[in-house]
């Protein structure tokens, strides 16, 4: 996985801060203040990767929203948060520049919602990663309803139809406001409303309300 590297942190240094909207400011304030100024940085090119691909087509939106994340590094929940599962919001996963699968898919999926990509074409996927023997987290991008979707994932980084990547076993899917049971590489069987998962609802409410918690370790990249 490519890191945040020299290259990227020079970027970073050289941006201009003009053009952001006030909630776009009181981001990166708060994050520079809980978690250090090279994390405000690192929100700052967040809100410069989304405001340069807002008029782009959705496969070009998907292709920098998957590359903008997958420069993060990978660290699991209880090393970096001290618990065994914890969703964290895209501000908490920039502002430690770490985290697993699910705070990479949901970077990923909250992003994609924000420049414009309906909620209907979008699922985060539980899935089994067969050749780690591990649970793991992908988003999928349905064109159509009926199409098969192409995956955003942080092992792999390369865009695929859910087809070529057979290492990996679909488990059950959600989005916005629904669940679904994965039988196939496909749609699924719908099995209720997302508000069933306690983690979604906890990380949407964190979202809601900006909290933010400080990770066990603080990570200075």
């Amino acid at each position: 996985m490519k890191r945040w590297g020299v290259a990227i942190m020079a970027i970073l240094l050289s941006m201009s801060v003009g053009g952001l909207t006030t909630t776009e400011s009181r981001w990166i304030q708060q994050v520079s203040a809980f978690y250090g100024e090279r994390a405000g940085k690192r929100v700052l090119a967040w809100r410069n990767m989304v405001a340069n691909t807002q008029s782009l087509s959705e496969q070009e939106k998907l292709r920098q929203v998957n590359d903008f994340f997958n420069q993060l590094y990978f660290v699991d929940d209880i090393e970096l948060w001290g618990k065994k599962d914890y969703w964290a919001t895209p501000l908490e996963f920039l502002g430690t520049s770490a985290g697993d699968c699910e705070d990479f898919s949901i970077a990923k999926y909250f992003s994609l919602r924000e420049l414009g990509v309906d909620d209907k074409k979008l699922r985060l996927v539980y899935v089994k990663a067969i050749r780690l023997d591990q649970f793991h987290m992908v988003v999928a991008y349905y064109p159509t309803p009926s199409s098969e979707p192409v995956l955003l994932d942080n092992l792999d980084p390369e865009i695929k139809r859910a087809s070529l990547r057979r290492d990996l076993l679909p488990i059950y899917s959600f989005n916005g406001s629904r669940l679904w049971l994965m039988k196939e590489r496909g749609q699924g069987e719908l099995a209720g409303n997302s508000s069933r998962l306690g983690l979604w609802n906890d990380l949407r409410n964190r979202v809601d309300t900006l909290k933010m918690q400080k990770p066990v370790k603080l990570f200075d990249r």
